[in-house]
């Protein structure tokens, strides 16, 4: 059965930046089918968009609650939207 597709925004806090989350998040990501974006917040908190299939975005989900080795993640923030298709891959975004 198909799994059907859905889109999560997340927020990430902690020491999320300057640990290579971003560029970790989107290995995980395109390895699981995952599109969006990821970026670092002037706050400290790094932000994400993902839309896929509902068990890659969970595995995805499932990932940044830990993060990689150097990060330590105190909270993260997830908010389901209605999917939208509109990514044709996973990118990391930067602030302005």
């Amino acid at each position: 059965m198909k799994s059907k597709m859905v889109r999560a925004h997340l927020y990430i806090s902690g020491r999320v930046q300057g640990v290579f989350f971003r560029s970790n998040m989107r290995r995980v990501a395109v390895k699981n089918g995952v599109k969006g974006w990821v970026m670092n917040l002037p706050d400290g908190r790094v932000e994400a968009v993902l839309e896929g299939p509902e068990d890659a975005v969970l595995k995805v989900i499932r990932w940044a609650r830990r993060g990689p080795p150097l990060a330590y993640v105190t909270d993260l923030k997830v908010i389901w939207e209605e999917y939208k298709g509109e990514f044709r891959d996973f990118r990391i975004k930067y602030y302005y």
